[in-house]
């Protein structure tokens, strides 16, 4: 069995790429040297490649066997991705092993992996990805009104909708009490959820529309707070028959991730309503949901150039517009709505500077800086490591995806162990 497995991930003929980023669960710094095995699922023992981390805590960019792209974009019964295990050992931490990391032909991903320090008792993580919902069955969702009612007291806490930093995603069913509980950052909880319900091989469009679906549904949980409202300490379930389907630790896709990282300010709302609207959705082959989006339809209308909106107003109506938020929560100041760059002067290029210099604290690649006010060509090379640590373009330019992603870590390393 293992042979025959292993033969059949050999025959690939596509490639994918992976890298991984090796960092602390206590305090989110990077580990550096850690040793990183990669094997075939099917034969853990069978070690593909072995790397260490840099001093950012992540690998090479690694190229790895993937099943044929056509796989991936049309309904299929062979596996449109491979899977590989991940074992990932540092001498102070505990063991860590991520089993059935996803690479598809021709895309980028990311694979995380968080390391407890190392205790008497020895213990070993592990975390296993299950199959991708387009692949595997998963129980449909049960249909609810797109627009929660605003009668009801006590239903519609929030006056205004906010993008918020964390979200709570209970890893079950609403009624499961032995399911545990994850603080999750917001933008990472779309990523996660848009990896494992659609294929980073698709048209950018179909992606962004359905990005722009999940963030929506989840704005709306956060905004009615549905779930704390029936007693529970819960945002949002991993169940797909209630809400989306996150997997604790998956490997995320770089496609993904830019037109997350692109839109994540935005929900879609319908005229006169106030509230994100809850913006339901099947797969379109397995499960059929009139009214609502189909995920393989969405995937098609893309194929024929429609727009992201042409693709939700085609399935939800014409009535459906893209909004914005009006606070993200978090965030210690907001983007200064133009690209800072060389001969940039003001408060926003001091700030950047300021959390340059904390994010350098854990990322010694990272120069620092003065902190001037003044983006010089000191600033200009302390950014362009910045962007080649966590995979982004390498311009030396902060633009809307720089600072947010600035923001992002300079909050993780300076809360350390808040949520933990």
């Amino acid at each position: 069995m293992k042979d025959g497995y292993v033969h059949a991930m050999q025959e690939h003929t596509d490639r994918g790429n992976l890298r991984v980023r090796v960092f602390s669960a206590v305090d989110n710094y990077p580990i550096p040297d850690a040793v990183v095995r990669i094997s075939y699922t099917g034969d853990p023992d069978s070690v593909v490649e072995e790397v260490r981390t840099d001093s950012s805590g992540v690998t090479p960019e690694l190229s790895l066997p993937a099943p044929a792209l056509e796989y991936s974009m049309e309904p299929s019964p062979e596996q449109p991705y491979s899977e590989y295990t991940i074992r990932v050992t540092s001498p102070e931490f505990e063991l860590e092993e991520v089993t059935g990391t996803e690479i598809l032909s021709g895309e980028n991903a990311e694979q995380p992996v968080s390391m407890n320090p190392r205790t008497p008792q020895g213990e070993f993580q592990s975390i296993v990805i299950p199959a991708h919902t387009l692949f595997a069955e998963y129980p449909p969702k049960i249909p609810e009104e797109e627009i929660k009612p605003m009668n009801e007291s006590g239903e519609i806490v929030l006056s205004r909708v906010v993008i918020p930093e964390y979200i709570v995603v209970h890893d079950g069913a609403v009624g499961d009490t032995t399911a545990r509980d994850y603080y999750v950052r917001y933008r990472d909880y779309i990523k996660n959820v848009a990896s494992s319900e659609i294929y980073a091989t698709w048209p950018a469009n179909s992606i962004r529309a359905n990005v722009l679906a999940i963030m929506s549904f989840t704005l709306n949980r956060v905004y009615t707070e549905w779930y704390r409202n029936k007693g529970y300490d819960f945002t949002i379930t991993s169940s797909t028959a209630y809400d989306h389907k996150w997997i604790p630790g998956r490997n995320v896709f770089d496609s993904i991730s830019v037109i997350v990282d692109e839109l994540f300010e935005n929900y879609l709302s319908r005229p006169n309503v106030r509230q994100p609207i809850l913006t339901q959705y099947c797969d379109g082959q397995r499960v059929q949901c009139p009214g609502w989006m189909t995920q393989w339809g969405s995937k098609y209308l893309g194929d024929q150039g429609y727009s992201a909106i042409e693709i939700l107003r085609y399935f939800y109506g014409e009535n459906m517009y893209i909004n914005v938020a009006e606070e993200i929560s978090g965030i210690p100041a907001s983007w200064p709505r133009v690209d800072l760059t060389v001969g940039s002067e003001g408060q926003k290029v001091f700030q950047m500077q300021e959390q340059l210099n904390v994010i350098a604290g854990a990322y010694p690649a990272i120069p620092r800086v003065p902190e001037t006010g003044v983006f010089d060509e000191a600033t200009r090379a302390s950014v362009e490591v910045f962007q080649n640590v966590f995979g982004l373009p390498v311009t030396g330019v902060v633009d809307y995806r720089t600072w947010y992603r600035i923001q992002d870590i300079y909050v993780g390393v300076s809360r350390i162990a808040e949520l933990n």
